[in-house]
Parts: C-alpha cells; structure tokens; sequence
C-alpha cells in the first residue's frame, strides 16, 4: 500500500470517528451553597437542551443562573446567537459566529469583549461543560462551569 493510499484512509477513518459524534441532552440542574464568612447563600441553576450531530447544530439553549439573597445574574444563549461547532478530540466547542451582535441583539450596554466559547467534553457518561462566555452575559461574568452524568442526570459545579 502507497504512503498517500495509507493517509487518505487514515483520514477517511479520524473523519468519519470525528462526525460520528452526536449529542442530545436535557440538562436540569440546581445546588445552594454557602458563599463566605458571612454566610450569603447562593443558589446556582442551570436548564440546557443540547443537540448536536458532528459539527451540526441542531439544538442549543441553555440558560445559567445565580441568585443571592437580594438580586440575580443570568447567562443565557440559544441557536439563534449564531453558533457553530467544532468537534473537538473529546466533544465540541461551540462559539458565536459574532459575539458583539449576539450580545447587542440582548440589549446589554456594559462591555464584556466578544469573548464566547463553550466546551464539552465527554468522559464516559459525564459531559464537562467548560463555559468562558462573558458576551452573553448581563451582569454575571461567566456560566457556570458543570459536569452532568448524561445517564442519571446528577450534577456537579466547579
């Protein structure tokens, strides 16, 4: 066998693993914590449907919250952002095609960058969601960063 009948066949073959990858997911998620010294009790909440199939977006809503005693601060992003995918060698990343629109579509007038990547990573039944998405963001800096057991549904948050 050639060198070049050896590649195109070890392409063919990381290509058809890499768009093999699908995801449809429903995230429902909710734990209270005690912040500092002072005791501030804060409550994180998260609801995410995710459905993707290789780079394909077909499904992408997911909504981040954090409430204290007296106010809360929610992310939130969805298809119509303008996503695209990128199959990673554990999951996806997804990213907003234009980040400033997204986020003036919002109404949001206190500059955050443009700054929206999201990774997800699959390790067995557990799906690490690693957010660093301050554009569609109000007041809160960031999502929450989880880790969901796509089978029983349990979450943990970093």
């Amino acid at each position: 066998m050639s060198l070049k009948i050896f590649l195109s066949a070890a392409m063919w073959v990381i290509c058809g693993t890499l768009s093999a990858q699908t995801l449809d997911t429903r995230i429902a998620c909710t734990q209270t914590l005690q912040e500092d010294a002072d005791g501030e009790r804060l409550i994180y909440s998260d609801q995410a449907r995710m459905q993707l199939n290789g780079s394909q977006i077909k499904e992408f809503q997911w909504e981040s919250s954090v409430f204290r005693s007296n106010r809360g601060h929610e992310c939130s992003i969805d298809t119509e952002d303008g996503l695209e995918a990128e199959l990673t060698e554990k999951g996806w990343r997804i990213r907003l095609k234009n980040a400033q629109s997204a986020r003036q579509k919002r109404g949001y007038d206190v500059e955050r960058g443009s700054q929206c990547s999201i990774r997800l990573e699959r390790e067995g039944d557990a799906l690490h969601i690693k957010p660093t998405c301050p554009a569609l963001c109000g007041s809160r800096r960031n999502f929450s960063e989880l880790t969901v057991n796509t089978k029983t549904g349990l979450c943990t948050y970093e």
